[in-house]
Parts: C-alpha cells; structure tokens; sequence
C-alpha cells in the first residue's frame, strides 16, 4: 500500500462516532429510496461480506464476526485491534432461517465487540466451492506478518486461505497469503495483506489482495503467481493537488468471454467516480472494462452479458456507508444504472434467477443481513 494504506480498504474509515447516528435507521438493512423491489431475506449477521451459491443453489454468507476480547496485539495504523475466534460462514436455508455451518474461525476488530460497533473488522471474506461440500475460504488480515505474528498462535489462519467441507466445523491452511506477501511481495513497497474477493478457475483459485493491491493465482497445491497488480488511482488531496490512491482489489469474477474481471474500491479519499472495474485476458495487462464508479466491493455476472456492481458508499465512503448495486451493460464503459440505492454498507452480491441476493451492514458486528433484489 502506498498511502493511508489501510484506511482505504473498509468502512472502519468513518470510524464507530460516525456510524452511530446512522444505525438507528438501519435496522431494516436498507435506507433511503430503490428503485427496484428489496426484501430483507435475513438479519442479525455478525459483519457479513461475500455471499455464494453452492452448485446445489445453497446460499452461504461469510461473516468477518466481531472481534474479541485479547487486545494485546501491537497498535495498528487504525489503532488497537482486538482478537476472537467470532467469524463464521453462515447457510441461509430455504424456509428463511440461518444456520452457522462454519464458527470459530479468526477475527479482528479495532474496538471491543458490540452489534453496534463500526469499527474495522476483519476476518472471513468469501468462499469458493469445488462441489456442494468441499470449499476454500479467505480470511483477511490488513496488515503485515509482524502485525499477525502479536496475535500469537491464535493468529496463524489470519491473512489466509484456509479449505473445509460442509459439515465439518474445521478447516485446515490451504495457503499462507500474508507469507507470499512478505516474500514475493508483488507490489514491491510495504508488507500488507488482506485477502478478500475470492474466484475458483479451473483447477486453482483466483485472489484479490486488497492489501497488496494485486490479484494471485493459487494453485491447488497452494503455490502463488501474479496475475496482475493494480496501478495507483490518480486524483486529488487535497482539492488542487496531486494524489495518489491506493486501487484496493476487492473481488474477481469470470466473465462471459472467459476474462477475469476485477473490483476496485479504491483508497483513501475515496474519492467518487474514480473506480475501474478491470478486465484480464489471459497473459494480458488489466485494461479498464468500467470506469465511473466509487468504492465498488464485488461483481456478478448475469447470464446477458451484463454485469451487477455493489457500490458500498455511492458518494464516497467520506460521506457515509449509503451504498448501491448498480447495472454496467454488456460491453462495459463509462454508463451504468442503479438498480437499488439507499442501501446501508453493501458489501457481496451474488446472482439467482432474476434476483440479486446482497449483503448489508457490512459495518456492523451483528447487525448485518442479506437483501433480496428484483431484477428486470
């Protein structure tokens, strides 16, 4: 990362003061008006971020939990963060109930836990299925392997991949991304990690690192390569003078062609507009596939060739977590629609049907949930 490096990576930039005022109305999920129908499908989740569809039609939720109570970690650039076992991945069943099929799992958060709490949490972010059961799972970290090592061995998953299967509340190292951080480092200036965004490819898996401003393939083995590093988003700080942000990778999908496309959300300050949705051809350098968009979280394709994008603060993340899920039209470009605004901390989005399934709340510790979204 390059400057104000980690506060461009979550919602904990506004701070728990900011978000108090704010959480009062959010109970329903949702603030303000959408323009397409939204249902609350479910509530109570613990910082939700990427949701997934098993091949089954199995809707999971990854939660980055609360934190805990064991701040004896050495301070952060966002201050002190706290450690517990709180993350989970949760099974939103059919008949409207959630069950956690995955708990125990690493979480950090700078502030003590509290379902009302806006700090930074970070933990669990997505998961990827190779059939109905088996699965690997990203846990985020935002930091340096200095900065997991003070957590101790309680923090050895942190800043990982880690494999599992449904049914089994366990999971085991798949592979060490904040460990190929500080040795290949891609982006060749600090150590920071946070695996977030995560895409099955054929046989190996596709990461964005929101931390090390880049994308990886893991290999089944558990072994790395660069697919591509983001490059530093030109704007200005303040108004008048030059600056320059970090890009903050946040998600990767496969597209219609067979491309990987790429979220950015894009680092401090935020700054509305200047968001890229990248696009990587095989042995190919990112082009921009969409450009105009702020503070974008994850992707999804649907089966017409366009592409939905969760905004998670439509006007820039200085002014609040009030987020979308917009429309880019097959072909992408610089024209793009909002299906839903008003949405309070969107983070995941995930397709079935004609609906789009998002998560919201992302900020908050156990005030978080999933919206049902109709599609045209």
């Amino acid at each position: 990362m390059r400057k104000a490096r980690s506060v461009g990576r979550r919602a904990g930039v506004i701070g728990a003061a900011a978000l108090v005022a704010t959480v009062a109305g959010a109970t329903s999920q949702t603030v303000g008006a959408q323009s397409a129908p939204v249902t609350i499908v479910q509530s109570g989740l613990k910082s939700p971020r990427h949701l997934a569809f098993s091949p089954d039609g199995t809707l999971y939720v990854v939660e980055a939990g609360a934190g805990g109570n064991d701040c004896t970690a050495f301070p952060h650039d966002l201050g002190q963060f706290c450690f517990g076992f709180s993350g989970s991945v949760a099974r939103v069943n059919s008949n409207g109930t959630v069950q956690r099929i995955l708990t125990g799992l690493p979480s950090i958060t700078n502030g003590p836990p509290s379902p009302t709490n806006g700090g930074d949490t970070l933990g669990p972010s997505d998961i990827a299925f190779k059939g109905n059961k088996d699965f690997v799972l990203s846990i985020g970290l935002g930091g340096s392997d200095q900065f997991r090592d003070s957590f101790g061995d309680d923090g050895r998953l942190l800043g990982t991949l880690v494999s599992g299967r449904v049914g089994r509340n366990s999971v085991s190292l798949f592979a060490d991304v904040v460990a190929n951080e500080a040795t290949a480092n891609p982006e060749p200036t600090d150590i920071d990690s946070d695996p977030t965004g995560l895409l099955r490819h054929g046989g190996s898996y596709v990461l964005a690192d929101a931390g090390g401003n880049d994308v990886l393939n893991v290999s089944h083995k558990g072994t790395f390569s660069t697919v591509a590093v983001l490059p530093p988003v030109e704007t200005e700080f303040p108004p008048g003078s030059p600056f320059e942000a970090d890009p903050v990778p946040t998600s990767v999908v496969r597209g219609p062609d067979g491309a990987l496309y790429i979220s950015q959300l894009t680092g401090f300050p935020f700054t509305p507009g200047t968001a890229n949705i990248w696009r990587v051809a095989r042995g190919s350098a990112p082009t921009v596939y969409a450009s105009g968009l702020t503070n974008v979280t994850d992707l999804a394709f649907a089966e017409d060739g366009s592409l939905y994008a969760v905004e998670i603060a439509a006007n820039g993340l200085l002014s609040g977590p009030i987020g979308a899920l917009v429309k880019i039209p097959a072909g992408g470009g610089s024209a793009h629609e909002t299906v839903a605004g008003g949405l309070f901390a969107p983070y995941g989005v995930a397709l079935r049907g004609d609906s789009a399934y998002v998560t919201t709340g992302t900020v908050l510790q156990g005030g978080g949930g999933v919206v049902k979204i109709a599609l045209d």
